[in-house]
């Protein structure tokens, strides 16, 4: 049973964002803690569902259907002895142990929580990260993000409605009219790059005859740096590029973009690539409202600087975790990259430790382990690297075995939330209705 709102003495814990770091850290000290009633474990977010955010390139390509792999928060925090409150965080006043939310609003405007304050004795920010712009023209009004499984939805109708208005209109396809640029070239524009070159051409074929794929539809991935996905091993990035131009999608590296317009992309040469959709997934940074935060050490980008055990430099009682956590760990020169196994580590790190400090012991500190890279380009194929696995050096992993690898990821992190059984039961729903679905989501 949740602990109610009128308890006291309890410590209170918590969690801000309930991202794939936050919501397995709330489910977790909501099993050992909560359900014991040894401490109160309270997540905030302000959607009301969560999604892996790996899988938000397929959800915007339309080969993943969010309703079925969505975990909703509220039937989540009851199942594992926490609570959920909505909400966007605002605040924070360290004096008063508080945080303040905005209230949230529906789909018409109308107040559904007010504006209010959550206590804690304990908090953790897991809030993850937003797309960085870097400031060029015309991102926000003409480009789509995917930080959020909303953006993924509605990047995904619009691809729709764009293939069945070129079917329809009396005219020709017009050149550009069903092209999609992605600009950013890491894991996330390269993979929905790949997703979208096989969905588009499965839409097409699905009673579109007016739209020819070949002449028609063409993906364009647009990175600045020398080579894609330039924060993974080159060898890993050749395979990517051979695999990538092999199916047609067109790669442009040293490419500087300079301006999104209404009708396409301009680049730093002079450049222009005539674009229906773009998709911008060239940076990221931490949410804006944490830019000094209640007097908290960040950095230009946004992130709270933390120490070796993941506390916030200024207040022990404040822990970050995730990409918006700044850690450089002591012999490096870089800090703690922000990706889905670094936040996982230091969501079980805090698992076992916040026990330890509510108990007042001396906290070890978190050690980051890099166990490689995996890319995922659809049913083309999936590539990567195993880090430390045999001997101390790098394996390279292709096909097959990468795919299952590559599924695994996902697995577990179900694993961590659900439990074995209900995530074995999910898989075998999954793959008894996808017989009976259309391949490529149409609605």
């Amino acid at each position: 049973m949740v602990p109610g709102e009128n308890e006291v003495g309890l410590h209170r814990i918590v969690v801000v964002g309930g991202g794939a770091a936050g919501l397995q850290l709330a489910t977790k000290l909501g099993d050992k803690l909560g359900r014991r009633r040894k401490a109160h474990v309270t997540l905030v977010d302000r959607a009301r569902t969560h999604i892996w955010k790996p899988l938000l390139h397929e959800v915007a390509a339309g080969s993943l259907d969010v309703g079925h792999h969505a975990v909703d928060y509220l039937h989540h925090a009851h199942e594992h002895h926490f609570r959920y409150r909505i909400g966007e965080m605002t605040g924070l006043d360290r004096g008063t142990r508080t945080i303040q939310l905005a209230a949230s609003l529906d789909s018409e405007g109308r107040e559904v929580t007010p504006v209010r304050d959550i206590a804690y004795d304990t908090l953790v920010m897991a809030v993850g990260s937003t797309t960085n712009d870097f400031g060029t023209p015309g991102v926000k009004e003409h480009a789509i993000a995917l930080d959020t499984q909303d953006q993924a939805v509605r990047f995904q109708q619009r691809l729709i409605n764009a293939m069945l208005r070129a079917h329809t209109q009396t005219g020709p396809v017009r050149p550009g009219q069903l092209h999609v640029t992605v600009i950013g070239a890491g894991a996330t524009g390269t993979e929905l790059a790949a997703e979208l070159h096989r969905t588009t051409r499965q839409v097409a074929s699905t009673g579109l005859d007016r739209i020819d794929p070949a002449k028609d539809l063409k993906i364009t991935l647009v990175e600045a740096a020398e080579r894609i996905l330039p924060a993974v091993p080159a060898r890993l990035s050749g395979e990517v590029m051979a695999l990538l131009s092999k199916i047609g999608v067109e790669v442009r590296t040293q490419a500087r973009v300079t301006e999104v317009r209404a009708d396409g992309v301009q680049l730093a040469d002079g450049g222009f690539i005539p674009s229906e959709l773009v998709v911008w997934a060239a940076g990221v940074k931490a949410p804006p409202f944490l830019k000094d935060i209640g007097g908290l050490e960040t950095t230009r980008t946004n992130q709270l600087v933390v120490t070796q055990t993941l506390q916030t430099t200024r207040d022990p009682d404040i822990f970050a975790i995730g990409d918006c956590a700044y850690l450089v760990e002591p012999g490096t020169d870089t800090p703690v990259p922000p990706r889905a196994q670094a936040a996982h580590q230091q969501a079980s790190y805090l698992i076992k430790q916040i026990p330890n400090k509510m108990a007042g012991r001396a906290l070890p500190p978190f050690k980051y382990r890099d166990f490689g890279s995996l890319v995922s380009l659809g049913e083309y194929s999936t590539v990567g690297n195993l880090m430390g696995f045999i001997q101390g050096k790098n394996m390279f992993i292709a096909g097959l075995f990468a795919r299952m690898m590559y599924r695994s990821l996902y697995k577990m992190h179900e694993q961590a939330l659900h439990g074995t059984w209900k995530t074995a039961l999910d898989a075998l729903a999954r793959a008894l209705t996808r017989r009976t679905e259309p391949r490529v989501k149409l609605h």
